[in-house]
């Protein structure tokens, strides 16, 4: 019997200065281990000179070359909603969605980078004590993570940003969705580590680019658990400040696999194997 040949499949990736951006090799790389051609392209709109205000002709353009789906990065997150179709129950809680699903002529728009945290912290913070977190950031990842360390059973959650009314609108969003949580903006920042179990950074505080600590390091004890959503370089100044005071830690790399194995599957149809994206992963990253 002739082997059925798949049809070749087409995502991509919408943002501004994305050329760095790992999730192509991810996603291709698991096509071609599952044995189907799978291309996955940027379109960054700082290479192609366009603002968010060009989303519709981009997702137009996409729809017409028979792209499967679109990974949708900063600043365009919220931005894409309004021209999509149908949002996943999540993505409408987040008002933010990274996934859109281009199929039988709609637009399906989903977020995996909540779901993406939430799966790293599962698998890399087994026991976690969930009575009670600080969390630095309040921007969309920040918002990823605080419904992800909610969704998981988060008793209290302390936000901080250096913009208050932004820490504000997150509590006051996630108190909303999860009413029996404490979710709150709060002032004094070593008052909340001092009763907090664990730190979620949601920063880019500590990336290449942006160096430095979040937060003064003597604030970490060793009953802490660090999870960091940085993840280049892997090992962040935070991470190894809180591994020298005995913390448990969580660097930022689950979250950016799992992400793109979630949208792996909502393209594709296929499961991922999620072991193997995340082996790949490393050697791009160490």
């Amino acid at each position: 019997m002739a082997e059925t040949l798949l049809k070749p499949l087409k995502a991509g990736l919408i943002g501004s200065g994305i050329q760095a951006s790992l999730t192509p090799a991810m996603h291709m790389q698991e096509g071609a281990a599952q044995g189907f051609h799978y291309d996955y392209e940027l379109l960054d709109l700082n290479q192609l000179r366009l603002t968010p205000s060009d989303l519709p002709a981009l997702l137009d353009d996409a729809e017409a070359r028979g792209l499967c789906g679109l990974n949708i990065t900063h600043p365009c997150k919220q931005v894409v909603i309004p021209f999509l179709d149908e949002l996943s129950d999540e993505a409408r809680a987040l008002g933010a969605v990274n996934t859109v699903v281009l199929k039988d002529g709609k637009r399906f728009g989903h977020n995996t980078d909540w779901w993406g945290f939430a799966e790293s912290f599962r698998r890399g913070l087994p026991g976690a004590d969930l009575s009670a977190a600080v969390q630095i950031g309040a921007g969309g990842a920040g918002v990823a993570t605080a419904y992800a360390a909610l969704s998981l059973g988060l008793r209290e959650l302390l936000v901080f940003d250096r913009e208050a009314e932004r820490a504000a609108q997150l509590a006051e969003s996630m108190s909303a969705l999860f009413p029996d949580a404490t979710v709150r903006a709060s002032g004094d920042f070593a008052a909340a580590m001092r009763t907090a179990s664990g730190l979620i950074h949601a920063t880019p505080t500590g990336m290449a680019k942006y160096p430095g600590v979040p937060l003064p390091p003597d604030l970490l004890e060793p009953h802490h658990w660090v999870a960091e959503i940085v993840y280049f370089p892997l090992e962040t100044e935070l991470l190894k400040e809180a591994v020298k005071r005995g913390c448990r830690v969580l660097n930022g790399g689950g979250m950016a696999v799992f992400q793109a194995v979630g949208a792996f599957k909502l393209f594709t149809g296929r499961e991922p194997d999620a072991a193997r994206m995340m082996r790949h992963f490393k050697t791009m990253t160490t």
